[in-house]
């Protein structure tokens, strides 16, 4: 690997390195002979020796081989497989600490993807938990089997390697428990447990949700094919040891996919959805519905969009990638009129009936594309006063930024999972649109992820 000296770094090459930065997937990020070193677990301000892992025409990876010189900010991480899951990346970096890197990672995007004056940019100190751990509601696990044993976690970081997950320190208590308990009943009874390179056996994953707020759990078994063997002992044995489960739903993947939900979902027992709260609004949550992770968290962020969007009663909000109609229902009661769309039918149909339920007659839900939809409404003579975006990590999809750009509406709320994709749509909409501010939330204490709100205002 050529640098400005002519210098290579060799794979397996050991050599000094002082980090200098958080990278965006919260690795340490470093300058060897002015060539950027990557290496996971490394922490802004340490002098660590390291071994090259990976070497890349415009970058290298390395691991920590000795640290010289180690962070203030670096406490011994609470999980026992912390660096072998991948799941958190920061558990090792004090909390405090986090919220200010992860401000500092959206900065980067910024500089590294838009032509914005940084200096100027209004960009707020992140909105952090009281408590950072123990907020994740669902939890989706891989199920294996080794020596009789059944295993249920998540595969290893770069690996096909099942990390074995009795306590996740980021997951409710009650997911935990009743993913532990299932894994149980499941090794005692016998039942096949799917094998993704002999495509034989049945069970694939577990996945356990609970209603924060009203203490209802939900477990689904995802199988490989529909037939349950001992389907009555297991709903049995699951309802007896685990009073707080309300549904328990099976949901059929055939396919050799990483997808984790096949397109069937049966009803085994109980409910076929649990109830959650936010704030005033009430949720059916079914086997498929997207819910945010961090309940707690979600309603800080959904009233960062309430602050931004600064509504006035009268407006007509469009609320794209709407899911189940949260962020347009937290918003509702001051809107003139709200109206939201998304690609999963199902979650359209359950954004109508919450609106329904919560007695909101100024709100329209449809299936479909954002950026085929708006067009159309426009066209009607239906123009959006503000517009909410909450997009997938890839962002907004080009076209649909073209409709905004076209459509003006006078206020454009982004809602951002990932600070890469929210910069570069940021560049694109600058044309005519203003950053007022961002306002970073961490929504993933102990990960590298964080959300953003950011007000755009038309010039």
């Amino acid at each position: 690997m050529k640098t400005d000296q002519g210098v290579k770094i060799e794979l397996n090459q050991t050599f000094p390195l002082t980090i200098k930065r958080l990278g965006i997937n919260g690795e340490g990020v470093g300058y060897f002979k002015r060539q950027v070193v990557f290496v996971p677990g490394a922490l802004p301000g340490e002098e660590v020796v390291v071994e090259a892992t990976a070497v890349n025409p415009k970058f290298a990876e390395a691991k920590i081989k000795k640290i010289r010189i180690k962070s203030p900010h670096r406490v011994q991480p609470l999980c026992p497989v912390y660096d072998q899951c991948g799941g958190c990346q920061l558990q090792h970096l004090q909390y405090d600490q986090q919220l200010k890197e992860k401000r500092d990672i959206v900065i980067q995007s910024l500089e590294r993807h838009t032509k914005l004056s940084i200096d100027k940019l209004d960009i707020r100190e992140t909105i952090g938990m009281e408590d950072p751990w123990g907020y994740r509601n669902k939890s989706s696990f891989q199920v294996g089997q080794r020596d009789n044993k059944v295993l249920a976690g998540l595969y290893g970081l770069n690996s096909h390697q099942l990390i074995d997950i009795d306590h996740c320190a980021v997951q409710h208590s009650q997911t935990n428990e009743a993913t532990l308990i299932v894994k149980q009943i499941l090794e005692e009874l016998r039942i096949p447990i799917y094998n993704e390179k002999s495509r034989k056996g049945i069970v694939r994953t577990i996945v356990t949700r609970v209603g924060v707020q009203t203490g209802e759990v939900q477990v689904v078994l995802i199988t490989a094919q529909q037939e349950l063997p001992k389907k009555d002992l297991i709903l049995q044995e699951i309802q007896k040891r685990l009073p707080k489960v309300k549904s328990i739903v099976q949901n059929i993947n055939e396919q050799k996919t990483s997808l984790i939900f096949g397109e069937e979902t049966l009803g085994l027992a109980g409910e076929e959805f649990i109830q959650e709260t936010l704030g005033d609004l009430q949720f059916e949550l079914s086997a498929r519905t997207f819910f945010q992770l961090n309940p707690q968290q979600t309603v800080k962020l959904y009233n960062e969009v309430k602050k931004a969007a600064a509504l006035t009663g009268n407006e007509k909000v469009v609320d794209a990638y709407c899911g189940v109609g949260t962020i347009g229902l937290w918003l509702a009661d001051l809107a003139g009129e709200i109206r939201g769309m998304d690609v999963i039918p199902e979650a359209i149909e359950d954004a109508k009936k919450s609106a329904k339920r919560h007695g909101f007659t100024n709100t329209k839900y449809v299936p479909g594309k954002a950026e085929e939809v708006l067009p159309k409404w426009v066209k009607k003579g239906w123009k959006p006063d503000v517009i909410i975006v909450d997009p997938p990590r890839t962002g907004l999809d080009g076209q649909l930024i073209q409709t905004i750009l076209q459509a003006e509406p006078e206020k454009l709320i982004y809602v951002s999972c990932n600070p890469s994709t929210l910069a570069k749509d940021i560049q694109t909409l600058s044309s005519k649109y203003e950053v007022k501010y961002i306002q970073p939330v961490d929504m993933f204490p102990q990960t590298a992820h964080v959300e953003c709100v950011v007000q755009l205002m038309l010039k």
